[in-house]
Formats: C-alpha cells, structure tokens, sequence
C-alpha cells in the first residue's frame, strides 16, 4: 500500500469514526490542534488501521504514537507495516537491572 493509498483509508477512517469534515483532514492537518485528536483518540485510531496490516508483519511499535503530530506523519508511520517491506526495528533498550558482565 503506497502512502496515497493509506493516506485515503486513512481519512475515511477520520471522517467516519472521528466524526470530521472531510476537507479538514489534509496531509499537514495537525492531530491536537486541527484534528481535536487527544492521545486516546490516537491510539484508537491505529487500531482501527491494524486491519490494513498484512498476517506477518508484525504489530506498529507503540513509541511512533509519541512522535505523530500530522496526519502525514501517521501516513509515514504507517507506510512500513503496510508496504511490501519490512517495518523498521524499534530501538532496544536495556534493563537497569541488567548489569554488564567485566
């Protein structure tokens, strides 16, 4: 799926369970404070778009909800788990208790 093509679920998704106006949700629309989306609402959303997410691929890495503040960073955030590519590794982090071995 290329990115107009997510773009365009995307937005019916908006339109139809977020209750938007169609022409406000754009590729710059910000989530806050164009959209009127709260974190919740975000979350919510990239449930409803785990439909469009092929067997396989894997579950969108939660931290990308920290950095989305357009629709087109959803878009792009989105783009890797619903292209034929694989979606980019989310950062290990390692566990305080964990101490290294000398």
């Amino acid at each position: 799926m290329i990115q107009e093509e997510i773009f365009k679920e995307l937005k019916k998704i908006l339109v139809s369970e977020f209750e938007l106006e169609e022409e406000t949700v754009t590729m710059d629309a910000l989530l806050r404070e164009d959209l009127n989306l709260d974190s919740i609402d975000a979350i919510d959303l990239f449930v409803k778009m785990k439909e469009y997410i092929p067997a396989g691929k894997g579950n969108i890495d939660p931290s990308i909800l920290r950095t989305v503040r357009t629709v087109r960073d959803v878009v792009e955030a989105l783009a890797p788990y619903l292209s034929d590519e694989a979606p980019a590794a989310a950062p290990e982090t390692k566990d305080p208790s964990d101490k290294a071995e000398n």
